[in-house]
């Protein structure tokens, strides 16, 4: 009677408040001793001047003798890159730098197809290291390693135990609004550790730290091929939900579908409710007869293999929901957003769904439509967003080509 379990940590066993918990003792965290030479680091790690520049920021902060007490948190930085900028490739000095002071380091994502994805690149830029790879299911429970890739999830196993902890996509769920995995987190990291935080659309509230100068940060406003970020273009419709009650879909959107088909784009097309999918994907094939059109959601049990067949452009249009608006890169992509005023769709997810687009060297550009009988509050951030992005990449000098901004 009386003896609590930890409902959220079931994935890991039965956490029992009566029961011995184990736990190691903290070492004290390493420093980092020099920051890095941007010009080094981009021969060594391929890196563009705006990653260089922000890899240089964040080691200097790594690098940083700062005053600590009893009860100081890890110190933290962000790290706002845009969609598409390379987040991946900056934080290999990082993780350098910590290694080679002889310090552990983790990396922690959201997703376990992330992990999957990353777990080879991080082997092959550090092949001399044993690199721990946890996800639910993952044969790596017990394995341990100075370099750590895991879910988020898998961060209740650690106390104490990095000299710097690495959160990727921090604004996604489930970390996102999850009080329990930001407590994982901070507990995973010594106190005297770092975070970096990664992401290309920070919370609100870490947005307006970074405005009063509270949180150290480096932006990234430019992807690595240079080019500005595609601007969303509005295009006034009705609702998805007035369209299958008519059984028809208004001309301007096809018309712009067909543009879009016509220079062999690979279409993603985002709704806001999984209900809506199977009624468009009908007046999709019956307008557009001779295109392999599909659609996928989060309840969709080949969601995997339709993916991989877009990527591969046997598919060309692809219906969902906000399930791939990040960690999907598709070569020459254009991105139409239905319901784009619905409040499902808030300013960071309006502007991930459009960094689906021009994200390749050979089609830098992209097109992006935002589609809806309103003109939204979300829909008109996120384009200021981008702007502002692609105003600061061409003040730093980051972006040669003219574009619009």
């Amino acid at each position: 009677m009386g003896c609590a379990y930890c409902e959220a940590c079931l994935a890991l066993g039965r956490s029992r408040a009566c029961a011995l918990l184990l736990r190691s003792a903290a070492l004290p965290a390493v420093r980092c001793t020099a920051a890095l030479d941007p010009a080094a680091a981009a021969g060594r790690w391929g890196l563009s001047p705006a990653q260089a520049g922000a890899a240089g920021a964040a080691l200097g902060f790594l690098a940083e003798a700062r005053k600590r007490s009893a009860s100081t948190c890890p110190e933290r930085f962000l790290l706002w890159a845009v969609t598409g900028a390379g987040k991946t490739e900056m934080i290999f000095p990082l993780l350098e730098a910590v290694l080679a002071a002889g310090g552990r380091a983790l990396v922690a994502t959201p997703r376990r197809d992330v992990v999957l994805e990353l777990a080879p690149r991080l082997a092959r830029a550090f092949p001399a290291e044993d690199i721990a790879v946890l996800y639910g299911g993952s044969a790596d429970r017990w394995v341990s390693g100075r370099l750590t890739l895991a879910t988020t999830h898998q961060l209740l196993r650690f106390h104490q135990g990095f000299d710097l902890v690495i959160i990727d996509e921090l604004d996604a769920f489930p970390y996102h609004n999850d009080p329990m995995l930001a407590y994982a987190a901070e507990q995973a990291c010594k106190v005297d550790g770092s975070f970096i935080y990664l992401s290309a659309t920070p919370p609100q509230e870490m947005q307006r730290l970074v405005r009063l100068g509270k949180l150290p940060h480096a932006r990234v406003p430019v992807r690595f091929h240079g080019h500005p970020l595609p601007i969303p273009q509005h295009l006034n419709m009705p609702t998805v939900l007035t369209c299958l009650k008519r059984g028809s879909m208004p001309r301007s959107l096809i018309q712009n579908l067909q543009k879009s088909l016509d220079r062999k784009a690979q279409i993603f097309l985002f709704v806001s409710r999984i209900a809506h999918i199977e009624g468009l994907l009908v007046l999709l094939r019956r307008s557009f007869p001779g295109v392999v059109i599909e659609g996928t959601s989060s309840k969709d049990s080949f969601r995997a293999e339709k993916v991989t067949a877009f990527r591969n452009r046997i598919i060309s249009l692809l219906v969902t929901t906000t399930i791939l608006e990040r960690g999907v890169t598709v070569p020459r992509s254009d991105v139409f957003i239905l319901d784009a005023d619905s409040g499902l769709f808030d300013e960071a997810s309006l502007v991930q769904m459009a960094g689906r687009a021009g994200r390749s060297k050979d089609d830098p550009d992209g097109h992006v439509v935002f589609a809806s009988p309103q003109w939204s509050r979300s829909q008109r951030g996120a384009i200021a967003q981008i702007r502002t992005m692609n105003i600061i990449a061409h003040r730093q000098g980051y972006i040669s080509k003219g574009g619009a901004i």
